[in-house]
């Protein structure tokens, strides 16, 4: 019963907490509806905002006849478009309406149609909306005994140009990235793809940010169930702010203590067109370079955009040694220390004699060196991504000599120990997404350990571990391990290698796309889709 009491009261507090928190309540207030009365009007709006130095509230009359006033946040708008597209036309009517007389129910009407030169106008009579849309750099504009006021889009915020993305190089393709606005973003989207088909959805999310997010996707070519589920997820996020795309990454995915990443994270617009034909949902968020794509597969993690830029023969040779280095990168380590403590009988003779004797001075186990030197690498690694780059560059590589010779000096480590190590830690590099090679390094150790304890069983045993977890991970739907479990002949012919174009001549399976046709003339593309329409509709009335 105690316990019980302890629980209401504690309920009752978090209310009162809530209660006096300043979002709520202005929310409290969404239900005030202008009534026409300016005075009372300013008076509650500035009881808001009154207290920001940045925000402006200005008398006026329009035509020098009705009373209005004008609200702005200065630190955000641009105030030769409020002084001279819409004071100095509001304040001096045009030469047509000094002999017409308009009346005051009619003013919002003239205004908009025959007055402003701004082509955004829009009406507004809750007052809660009008301080939203004053707080992303909006101008507001109430008239005395008018039940609507009308704000316009004065924004005037700086961003950086358009620039090669920072962590995607290009070698052969478009040299531009996404920046932090996510008009300009969707707007590099639209220019690649300028059809009807393409749909654009926005919301806002965070109960202090009130970040825009926008999810794109090909209407025909998307599955509407994986953009439904999208749009479901992100309606019930209820937090504070969305700050970047990250945040957004996490409440989408469904296996949260996952090492591998469910989603893919990109700055170059180029690949999120080529996804979103395919047949997958992009994600962007106000305020973030990265733009977050839907259902992903494992094969993604180490494909590139320019694997589709180059001939299939160049293309599917650099695809092998990425996946070479790849598994370099998870399961070097751990090799190395199953045939050292383990199984020397497996190496070479005069190799296994060489290993010994390098060996000879270190007094730890074969695990407990490469765990160390793993650890310096991550921590070396660390160090100099957090670093500015001028310095950044030069620490990587001395603190890689330094720390391998001393290493090497003191008897702390084998010489054939930094060179295992060095291989790993090239081979990571070699993932060209962050998130899947952050995912390998993590698993490396694990991996190391128990090779350390029980050899190539041990190692044997925790690689079935992590085989059999990618093969029970779903993104949205769509299997992790896809098109290779289950397996699919079309989207094999781009896992392992990528063959020529003319032989791929459908979308993934795997995604589910309602138009399987990506290439044909456009009459053989347009009854595809059709016939796919037809199925659905059917299927539907059913």
């Amino acid at each position: 019963m105690s316990g019980w009491k302890w629980k209401k009261k504690q309920k009752q507090l978090d209310q009162k907490e809530l209660s006096n928190a300043p979002h709520v309540k202005v929310e409290k207030r969404d239900l005030r509806i202008l009534n026409g009365d300016l005075e009372e009007t300013i008076d509650f709006i500035t009881s808001i905002l009154g207290a920001n130095d940045d925000f402006i509230t200005r008398k006026f009359k329009i035509f020098g006849k009705y009373p209005a006033a004008i609200f702005y946040i200065s630190s955000m708008v641009d105030p030769a478009v409020i002084n001279h597209d819409l004071l100095k036309p509001l304040m001096f009517p045009p030469d047509h309406l000094e002999i017409k007389e308009v009346q005051q129910n009619h003013i919002l009407k003239v205004l908009s149609e025959e007055v402003l030169y701004h082509s955004d106008v829009k009406f507004e009579s809750n007052v809660a909306n009008l301080i939203d849309v004053l707080l992303v750099g909006e101008t507001v504009i109430v008239t005395s005994g008018v039940l609507q006021a009308f704000h316009l889009d004065t924004r005037k915020i700086e961003k950086r140009a358009l620039s090669q993305p920072e962590t995607e190089q290009v070698i052969i393709g478009p040299r531009e990235g996404f920046i932090e606005q996510i008009d300009t973003n969707i707007g590099l989207i639209r220019y690649r793809l300028p059809t009807a088909d393409l749909c654009v959805r926005t919301m806002k999310i965070g109960r202090l940010t009130k970040s825009k997010v926008a999810i794109c996707y090909i209407k025909g070519i998307a599955d509407q169930s994986i953009v439904d589920e999208v749009e479901k997820r992100l309606s019930e996020i209820h937090v504070d702010a969305i700050l970047d795309v990250g945040y957004i990454e996490q409440f989408l995915e469904n296996y949260q203590f996952s090492p591998f990443p469910q989603t893919i994270l990109t700055e170059r617009p180029d690949s999120v067109v080529g996804n979103i034909i395919e047949g997958r949902v992009a994600v962007l968020v106000d305020g973030s370079p990265f733009v977050l794509m839907v259902p992903v597969v494992f094969n993604q993690f180490y494909q590139t955009t320019e694997d589709y830029s180059t001939r299939f023969l160049l293309a599917s040779f650099t695809r092998l040694v990425r996946i070479l280095a790849l598994i370099f990168s998870l399961v070097f380590p751990a090799l190395y220390v199953s045939f050292i403590s383990f199984n020397p009988e497996l190496l070479p003779t005069e190799f296994a004699v060489a290993v010994a004797g390098g060996r000879a001075g270190v007094p730890f186990p074969a695990v407990i060196e490469v765990l160390m030197m793993e650890v310096a690498m991550e921590v070396l690694r660390e160090a100099t991504v957090r670093l500015p780059k001028q310095i950044g560059g030069a620490l990587s590589i001395v603190g890689v000599l330094v720390i391998g010779q001393a290493a090497v000096d003191a008897g702390l480590s084998s010489p054939i120990t930094v060179v295992v190590i060095a291989i790993t830690t090239i081979g990571s590099f070699a993932t060209p997404v962050y998130n899947a090679s952050f995912a390998l390094r993590m698993l490396r150790f694990p991996l190391a350990i128990l090779a350390g304890l029980f050899g190539l069983y041990g190692l044997v045993v925790g690689i079935i571990i992590i085989f059999n977890h990618m093969l029970s991970i779903k993104s949205f739907g769509v299997p992790y391990m896809s098109p290779v479990s289950p397996g699919n002949a079309q989207g094999m012919k781009d896992v392992v290698i990528r063959i020529p174009f003319r032989w791929m001549p459908q979308r993934p399976e795997f995604l589910h796309p309602n138009n399987k046709k990506r290439m044909g003339n456009n009459e053989e593309v347009f009854s595809a889709n059709a016939a796919n329409t037809s199925n659905q509709t059917k299927i539907s009335k059913k």
